[in-house]
């Protein structure tokens, strides 16, 4: 069951994408209540999006305004990420998609975590901190496609491309928050160094697969998010980094869950790989 925690953001996140959305349904169903007090559509949207801010000040506090501010934050963001993929001209549209993909990830991440684990939830949940390098990663990526977009108009127009990547986003997904359902308590978005009195080791569902299927779900949805936006260089930078996060991620949860599961782990990594390319994980032997 969703903790109140998970209600609140869930309650933020749905109204500020009706908000953000709102202009628009109202233009398409006939109505033009905004003309006469804004002609500039982004300005609208600035201005909704300050009050719903200040509705959220004024509402909350505590751990529950943080929920609330960055719920409502990812909700409209997820909003105008549709309005992009809509109504934008072609070569901007990609990015419409990409910015929905971007901000349903985030959030899912919190709501997934108020659903299976509430006793770990924090702000770090959403992960939009998750560390300088992905922040990095992030604006780079933007800014590749604003100078392609730029210099080669066309290069950003939909194509199969950008579907096939929607495709790896959606999947790689999927796949994430399976992990998450199916290991519930056992799952943390931190490498955990002690071994919990309820710590189980988790074989089946999703995990009968790959023995680390959320980080192939994250791994292949980062790659994902680069054919969206149909970035060349940071589709190559991705899958590097990425690749060598999670080599690096493997060896170190693995050493920790040897040492928490011996014998159990050793027959597990023996039946059942990674997922990951090229990642075999922590070999006792090797």
């Amino acid at each position: 069951m969703l903790c109140r925690d998970g209600v609140l953001s869930l309650f933020c996140f749905i109204a500020a994408g009706l908000i953000s959305l709102s202009p628009e349904l109202q233009f398409r169903l006939g109505f033009n209540i905004y003309a006469a007090y804004f002609t500039n559509i982004w300005f609208l949207h600035a201005v909704q999006y300050i009050l719903i801010n200040v509705f959220a000040f004024l509402a909350f506090r505590g751990f529950a305004y943080q929920i609330a501010i960055r719920a409502l934050f990812l909700g409209y963001v997820f909003g105008i990420g549709i309005l992009i993929s809509i109504n934008a001209p072609s070569s901007w549209q990609v990015f419409g998609i990409y910015t929905t993909v971007l901000a349903s990830f985030h959030y899912s991440e919190f709501l997934t975590i108020a659903w299976t684990n509430p006793a770990t939830l924090s702000i770090d949940s959403f992960i939009l901190n998750h560390s300088i390098a992905y922040g990095v990663a992030a604006c780079l990526s933007w800014i590749e496609f604003l100078i392609e977009r730029h210099y080669f108009h066309r290069m950003k127009v939909l194509s199969p491309v950008s579907y096939l990547g929607l495709m790896l986003c959606i999947s790689g997904e999927i796949l994430r928050k399976a992990a998450m359902c199916t290991a519930k308590h056992n799952f943390n978005h931190v490498v955990q160094i002690e071994k919990s009195d309820n710590h189980e080791l988790i074989t089946h569902g999703v995990y009968n697969f790959c023995r680390h299927p959320s980080y192939v779900g994250w791994f292949y949805w980062s790659i994902g998010t680069q054919l969206i936006l149909q970035n060349p260089l940071c589709l190559f930078a991705y899958a590097l980094m990425s690749w060598n996060f999670f080599h690096e991620r493997v060896m170190i949860e693995e050493i920790t869950l040897l040492n928490f599961f011996g014998e159990d782990y050793l027959e597990y990594q023996e039946r059942v790989g990674t997922g990951l390319p090229f990642i075999s994980g922590y070999k006792i032997n090797s």
